[in-house]
């Protein structure tokens, strides 16, 4: 760790993580954390996603797509966007469903 990055302590979900980040980047990783963990809850009360690995899968996916939509387009079009996810997350469902099957 150079002498500009610091040791972050943060919380995701209810576990703790340690993080470097450069001191004048500290407030986007907090800004960060807390995007995050509000989506990767916002999975986890909706009931369909089990298990913090896959929470954590489908909260990246969501906000990579975010991403990428609002890069490509220029503006976020919210109702295609959820309808997109909606269909992404029922496909994993059923395909996690089909492997729980398996064992």
């Amino acid at each position: 760790m150079s002498a500009e990055s610091m040791a972050l302590d943060v919380t995701i979900m209810g576990r703790e993580f340690r993080v470097a980040c450069p001191e004048d980047e500290k407030q986007a990783l907090l800004a960060s954390v807390r995007h995050l963990d509000k989506k990767m809850r916002e999975i986890r009360d909706a009931g369909k996603v089990v298990g913090l690995e896959r929470i954590a899968i489908m909260a990246a996916l969501n906000i990579a797509h975010e991403l990428l939509s609002s890069r490509d387009s220029g503006s976020f079009d919210t109702a295609e966007f959820k309808g997109r996810i909606k269909s992404m997350q029922d496909r994993i469902d059923q395909a996690m469903s089909e492997q729980d099957d398996l064992f």
